[in-house]
């Protein structure tokens, strides 16, 4: 199976490096010089890792196969990937990968709120993007203390969330609706009772 480990976005500079938008946790293990990576599409791969280094909080990577900013810019949007079966097993321990953890149900307590729909992999920590029983995505940190269980065999992960998780990401008039609607009912039924 392949694991995605990268999303390609612009060159940088003129000697062929790209800057990648990084979806691994263990991007130093990931982009070893002499790695070599699959490309989606295939036509621009595989690539070979010659270089990576962080410019602030962005991994340029070169590849052995582009040499110029041209080749870069071919590369724009591309996949990279790896074989998991290359992967050591050890990395199991470490923690889940997004293929893993996309179409579980996320629980609190007994209550299915949603299910999963991705993993954003970010510098302080990583979120689970849920999607709620509305269909509206839910932000949840990847932590212990919010994801105390992760079942991949029981296709679950159960949630403690803090109160209000759920509904930061609402807009402000979907927060206050469900009080605004009790109330014009309660009057819609005043004005039928009145005629």
């Amino acid at each position: 199976m392949q694991l995605q480990v990268a999303r390609i976005g612009k060159p940088h500079g003129i000697r062929g490096e790209v800057t990648v938008q990084v979806l691994t946790d263990a991007p130093e293990d990931r982009f070893v010089p002499g790695t070599e990576l699959t490309v989606e599409p295939a036509s621009k791969g595989p690539l070979t890792v010659i270089s990576a280094r962080w410019n602030k909080d962005i991994l340029l990577l070169g590849f052995d196969e582009v040499v110029d900013r041209n080749g870069a810019e071919e590369l724009r949007g591309a996949m990279l990937s790896v074989d998991t079966d290359e992967l050591d097993d050890e990395d199991d321990d470490e923690g889940w990968y997004e293929h893993e953890l996309v179409g579980l149900k996320a629980k609190i307590g007994d209550d299915v709120v949603g299910t999963v729909s991705g993993l954003r992999t970010l510098t302080v920590q990583d979120l689970l993007v849920i999607d709620d029983n509305e269909g509206r995505e839910v932000f949840v940190p990847f932590v212990e203390a919010i994801v105390p269980e992760v079942s991949i065999e029981g296709g679950y992960v159960l949630l403690t969330p803090p109160e209000g998780l759920f509904e930061l990401n609402l807009p402000e008039d979907k927060k206050d609706k469900p009080e605004k609607d009790s109330g014009s009912k309660d009057k819609d039924a005043q004005n039928e009772a009145g005629r």
